[in-house]
């Protein structure tokens, strides 16, 4: 940042940066696909809306609310990650998210985006942001990535979380200046934030920097309810004021988490959501890893319609955002039923868990 520069003047410049007429256009044909891909699930049910795609769970940090990593796991082969996502482009997803672990340690994560884009699925990843420089963002733009999300849980790092607005700051003010895809800064309450007003300076940060923002609440290890304080409650209200232009609207679920009571929803996971781990098995979500626990390249689209009636036993409680969005495409239809025997998870499962 220039000396003498307020962060506000400093922001509006980068801003401006941001929004050459590459930019400009980029952003138009991505809104055209999401509304393609929109108006596909809208007509048919029978292929997944979303899928989340692990091409490896080691990660560079260790977050102590995090059961999504380890610190040794080798990166998936490309050419396995190139088979997971043709079969992915076959069953029609329409949306392929890379997830973790840390995907930015996978030394071949350029061509698993690129892969992703030649099935038609728009591409997006969740990543903790510290790997970004200038030429590590061109090559994601290269490569056409759509979206990026990054999590800031604080300020100031502490024993919880070294995602911190101070760590991070420097990197997104690259990414406000070189992407060319749409970023979204995730603040969070909830069990383990030291500070709650943090979420609030968090979320100021990212939208003057012409990003959107989004806030979250942190689950339990069974990603289930914990409901927010007095003091959280008081600073998501505020945040999600702050945040009602780009706050998805797809997100009124948290409503009731945050009030300590169920949702009554039909769960899509295994039909409009697949989880993919890094052994290649479908799961409901990140944090029901066994079920249904097939393999991938077995999974059809049968099981895609057997699984959009399935109830899920979990679903009352559950606070997974990207699931709850989702299955909200197909909230109005078909209502489901429990399933008569959920699987067995395999041993592969039961040591990853």
């Amino acid at each position: 940042m220039a000396e003498g520069k307020t962060d506000a003047s400093a922001a509006q410049e980068i801003t401006g940066i941001r929004m050459t007429p590459t930019r400009r256009w980029k952003a138009a044909t991505r809104k055209l696909r999401e509304l393609g891909s929109i108006g596909s699930a809208l007509a048919s049910t029978s292929h997944p809306y979303m899928a989340h795609i692990v091409p490896m769970r080691r990660c560079n940090l260790a977050c102590t609310y995090c059961n999504e990593y380890d610190d040794h796991s080798p990166a998936v082969p490309i050419e396995e990650m190139e088979r997971r996502i043709d079969h992915l482009g076959r069953l029609g997803t329409s949306v392929i998210t890379i997830s973790g672990g840390e995907p930015l340690l996978h030394p071949e994560l350029d061509r698993v985006i690129a892969r992703i884009r030649k099935t038609g699925a728009i591409a997006g990843m969740i990543t903790n942001g510290y790997l970004l420089m200038p030429e590590r963002i061109e090559r994601l733009n290269r490569a056409g990535l759509d979206h990026m999300q990054i999590s800031i849980d604080n300020v100031m790092p502490d024993a919880v979380s070294k995602k911190s607005l101070k760590v991070l700051d420097a990197k997104l003010r690259m990414l406000a200046e070189h992407a060319d895809f749409h970023v979204n800064i995730n603040s969070v309450v909830g069990g383990g934030v030291a500070n709650p007003e943090d979420a609030y300076t968090v979320s100021q940060r990212a939208l003057g920097l012409g990003f959107s923002s989004t806030i979250g609440i942190i689950h339990d290890g069974s990603g289930q309810l914990k409901p927010l304080g007095d003091a959280e409650r008081a600073v998501w209200d505020r945040v999600r004021k702050l945040t009602r232009r780009s706050y998805s609207r797809f997100n009124h679920f948290q409503e009731a988490i945050a009030n300590g009571e169920p949702n009554d929803w039909r769960c899509r996971a295994g039909s409009r959501y697949l989880y993919i781990c890094e052994l290649g098995l479908v799961h409901y979500c990140s944090q029901q890893r066994g079920y249904p626990g097939v393999p991938l390249a077995e999974y059809q689209r049968t099981d895609v319609e057997r699984e959009f009636l399935t109830e899920k036993s979990c679903s009352p409680n559950c606070t997974i955002s990207c699931v709850h969005q989702v299955s909200y495409i197909d909230h109005w239809r078909a209502p489901q039923h429990p399933e008569a025997a959920p699987p067995t998870p395999s041993q592969d499962l039961v040591q990853i868990r």
